[in-house]
């Protein structure tokens, strides 16, 4: 079974990279969530400093999870829902993927004869 998919290696690079940090991860949970809030906003609710956000949202929206739109002096944070679906359906052909593999590893060791 082959995974078949629209993005590039280096697309599929950039999302799962951006996906393998926590602190990306809620941000992305967080504007998910109906939350549209500035960078500045964002920053005020983590440890660490206004530029260590603005980097992790710069990786976001290199993977294309977020954009960010001017307001004024602000930028707002929003969330990509099409590109978190299509990063779920990779995850689920890649799931499908393994189950296969495994399915047919067990079935190698249930045809397998004892050998007596």
């Amino acid at each position: 079974m082959v995974v078949r998919h629209s993005l590039s290696e280096a697309e599929m690079d950039r999302l799962f990279h951006a996906l393998a940090d926590a602190t990306r991860r809620d941000i992305i949970a967080r504007v998910m969530a109906g939350e549209q809030a500035s960078v500045s906003a964002l920053a005020a609710r983590y440890a660490m400093s206004f530029a260590a956000v603005q980097k992790h949202v710069a990786v976001l929206e290199a993977a294309g999870l977020v954009t960010k739109q001017a307001q004024g002096r602000e930028r707002i944070v929003r969330g990509n829902p099409e590109r978190i679906a299509h990063a779920r359906e990779l995850l689920t052909r890649l799931e499908a993927l393994w189950k296969d593999r495994f399915s047919q590893i067990d079935a190698l060791f249930t045809d397998t004869p004892s050998q007596e």
